[in-house]
């Protein structure tokens, strides 16, 4: 196939080079090496879980439940990551994201950016199993992040024990390991300082 062959090929070689932006949005998760993640290596690490434990949930679409972790964060590419503990005061985020996603992809082929769109409007409102499952597995990556990072000494591991309750308290899979995470950050949280244990701080989250 020849370049004159590719239908829409500089718009979609356009939309791969915007989407590059993405790896220089930086999460306020930490790494194991101290430094913050972008969201480009949030949505990595979120693709590697769904394949981790795909076998683990009969009757699931491996192929759509990799489209969604893809595209979950991908309109984060233009404004950034709004952390987790503020997102509850920031009411337009899923709007703008989406008007984001939008305008990232104008270039793109129109079946291509429906496509696109369809996904990341399954996931914000968990409608498909797949996207319920990618949005428990997005939170469970989070408190991962949370308790596998090198964090600053005022780092408040409480937040992570309402984190994403919602979406992690249904499916075995999801509750299997939330039980792991919680002891985890348990066991971080129990190395802190007493004053940093409560609920009254708590940390920055993706």
């Amino acid at each position: 196939m020849t370049p004159m062959e590719i239908p829409d090929l500089a718009g979609r070689l356009h939309f791969i080079r915007e989407a590059e932006r993405l790896k220089n949005v930086l999460r306020k998760a930490f790494t194991s090496e101290g430094r913050h993640e972008s969201t480009a290596e949030h949505t990595w690490r979120l693709c590697l879980m769904a394949m981790t434990f795909a076998d683990c949930v009969p009757g699931i679409d491996l192929g759509r439940t990799l489209k969604l972790c893809v595209v979950h964060d991908l309109g984060e590419a233009i404004h950034g990551d709004v952390p987790a503990i503020q997102q509850q005061e920031s009411a337009g985020k899923s709007a703008r994201e989406r008007a984001d996603l939008i305008e990232l992809m104008r270039e793109l082929p129109v079946t291509v950016r429906d496509e696109f769109l369809a996904l990341w409007d399954d996931y914000e409102h968990a409608s498909s199993p797949e996207a319920r499952l990618v949005k428990g597995l997005d939170k469970l990556e989070t408190i991962i992040q949370h308790n596998q990072g090198a964090n600053p000494p005022d780092f408040n591991y409480a937040f992570n024990l309402a984190y994403g309750a919602k979406h992690t308290g249904t499916e075995p899979l999801l509750m299997a390991i939330r039980q792991v995470v919680d002891e985890e950050t348990r066991q971080r949280a129990s190395e802190a300082p007493p004053a940093l244990l409560t609920d009254d701080h708590p940390p920055e989250a993706p």
